[in-house]
Parts: C-alpha cells; sequence; structure tokens
C-alpha cells in the first residue's frame, strides 16, 4: 500500500531525524512525508528537508491540531493517511505495513497503533501507555477512541469529513466518533508500534489534560468531571502506580514523579470541564507553543528484529551542529 505520512511538527530537532529514519527502514517504501511546521525557530525544517519531505507552513497564530492536519493531507497524494507526532519514532520495520494492514478491510477508515514510552518517561506516563495500548490487537474496536501521534485514515473519508480545527484537542477522536457513525470501523493494531516521547513539566502535563479536556466536553456533551472525580482518581491512580513502581523496585526519583503527574492530570481535567470554551491568544500560546518542556518492561516482538538506530545518532548530531 502506498501512503503519504503527515508530521506535525514545532522546535523538534531534538527527536525528528530519528522518526525520519525510522521510516526509511520501513519495509513500506512507497511513501510521502509531508512536515507541517508552524514557526520553529531551530534546524526542524531543515532536517526535514534534508530527508525530502515536503514542508508545509502554518502560522502559529492560526494552528490548531485539526487545522495544521487538514492543511498536512490536503497537500497529500496518496490513498491512505499515516499521521504521526514529530517526537515518535517507530520499534519494527514493519510498522507503516502493519498500521496499514486492517484497510484490507474496507470497512475499516481509520487504525492506530501501540504507543510505549522510552526509558526516561515518567512511570505514570508508562502505565496510561500500558492501559490505552494494550498488547493484543482489536481490528473491531466498539469505541471511537484513537489517537494521531500514531494512526492511518482513508483519505477519501477525510474528503467527506476534514477534521474539526476549532477543538483544542482530541480531533482525532471527533474524527473516529464521525466516520463510526457513517458505519465504519476502528482497528487497534498492537503490531505497529511506536516510543512516544514526552518530557513535559509539572506544567505541561497540566495544560496538556485541561485542552483535552475542554475539547472531550464538546464532543461529548453528556459527560462530566466533578471535584469527586477529580480526588477519587487521583488517590486511585497514586495508589496503584506507586504499589506497581515499588513491585517493579523503581528508583525513588522516578516514584516521586507520580504524585505530581496524576495530580496535574486530573486537576487539568477537572479544570478543563469547567473552561466556558473561548480561546483567547493567551490560552491558545499556552496550549501549543508551553515553554520549558524540555516502566513497566515492553514485552518485545520476536518475529520482527527492532530497527537499529545506531547510525542514524551520528547524523542527527551533524545535521544539529
Amino acid at each position: 500500500m502506498n501512503c503519504s505520512i503527515v508530521i506535525r511538527a514545532f522546535n523538534e530537532s531534538r527527536h525528528l531525524p530519528r522518526l525520519l529514519e525510522g521510516i526509511r527502514h520501513q519495509t513500506v517504501q512507497d511513501v510521502e512525508v509531508i512536515l507541517v511546521d508552524s514557526g520553529s525557530t531551530d534546524s526542524t525544517v531543515a532536517i526535514a528537508q534534508s530527508y525530502g519531505a515536503k514542508i508545509c507552513h502554518i502560522p502559529s497564530r492560526e494552528f490548531t491540531f485539526g487545522r495544521s492536519l487538514n492543511l498536512g493531507i490536503s497537500e497529500s497524494t496518496r490513498e491512505f493517511i499515516v499521521i504521526a507526532s514529530a517526537h515518535v519514532y517507530p520499534v519494527y520495520p514493519d510498522w507503516l505495513e502493519r498500521l496499514l494492514e486492517p484497510f484490507s478491510d474496507p470497512q475499516v477508515g481509520l487504525t492506530y497503533g501501540k504507543q510505549r514510552g522510552p526509558q526516561t518517561a515518567k512511570f505514570s506516563e508508562k502505565q496510561i501507555f500500558y492501559q490505552w495500548f494494550p498488547e493484543k490487537s482489536n481490528w473491531q474496536q466498539n469505541t471511537p477512541f484513537c489517537n494521531n501521534a500514531n494512526a492511518a485514515i482513508r483519505r477519501f473519508l477525510w474528503e467527506k469529513h476534514p477534521y474539526d480545527e476549532t477543538l483544542t484537542g482530541l480531533e482525532d477522536v471527533a474524527w473516529a466518533k464521525w466516520a463510526v457513525s457513517q458505519g465504519y470501523r476502528v482497528a487497534y493494531v498492537s503490531e505497529a508500534e511506536i516510543i512516544h516521547i514526552h518530557q513535559e513539566t509539572p506544567k505541561g502535563v497540566y495544560n496538556r489534560y485541561r485542552r483535552e479536556a475542554m475539547a472531550f466536553k464538546r464532543i461529548f456533551p453528556e459527560a462530566h468531571f466533578s471535584l469527586y472525580d477529580f480526588f477519587r482518581l487521583s488517590i486511585e491512580n497514586i495508589f496503584y502506580d506507586t504499589w506497581y513502581a515499588l513491585r517493579q523496585k523503581t528508583p525513588l526519583g522516578d516514584i516521586t514523579s507520580i504524585f505530581w503527574f496524576r495530580l496535574m492530570q486530573f486537576w487539568g481535567t477537572y479544570r478543563g470541564y469547567r473552561h466556558p470554551g473561548v480561546v483567547t491568544p493567551q490560552l491558545r500560546e499556552t496550549f501549543y507553543y508551553p515553554r520549558g518542556i524540555q516502566n513497566v518492561g515492553d514485552e518485545q516482538r520476536q518475529d520482527v528484529d527492532p530497527i537499529s538506530y545506531s547510525a542514524e545518532n551520528s547524523q542527527k548530531t551533524a545535521l544539529k551542529n
């Protein structure tokens, strides 16, 4: 299958080379790479150009996740659209092949793959990845859950229904909800695995979950999140994360992050549900351009060797210098 890969990026020179190198190692080689840049001031655009990517620009003042995706997809020419964050990279050389495989069923409109955190990820972040992206695939998922850090859609469906440009997040879930309403299915592909790098401060975690809660409230108006939910979910998740971390003999420094991560996650969710929904320029800057951003043992697939990125590291260093 041929595909276009749309990557949204802002100052991703540290992580982008690994993703682009991973794409070069894929068994699917007939790919078109499109980078949507929203005002990077580092070498992000130069790195993407060095790998032959097509570059689209969106002014930072106009950025939303949905708008940047629509721009990138509008420049694509292939039947299938793969969507990847600039700070992810594939684990295996058949990532694209596996991600696209469910489209052999004409009723599958969207696929998404497994995500895992790097060794440096916060313990609670790793737990979330394990909860959201299990080891077993499901090609007949009965909910619109998905994640555009590692997903693919049929382009002709996007032509019928572009991404919502007004949402502060979860444009992927909103689109999946529409696709399901049209009789299409969402397929989860565990074998299409990527590493997702989040290096957020407590404020960054708070802002991420706040804007996603604002979007969730719009997509599912019947949903509620009370102060009681904040306390209950914070306490429960801190307890279970700490229990698992101690069982795995996790270093104390990693355990302490559990407390602030879960509190910021659920406090951001609570505040997002109570936001009136008006996104001011100041709030847009906070949501989309945060400044200062700097495990459980994974089960490894045995049938395919992972990509070796050792040669890529020296190339990345050379590009940044």
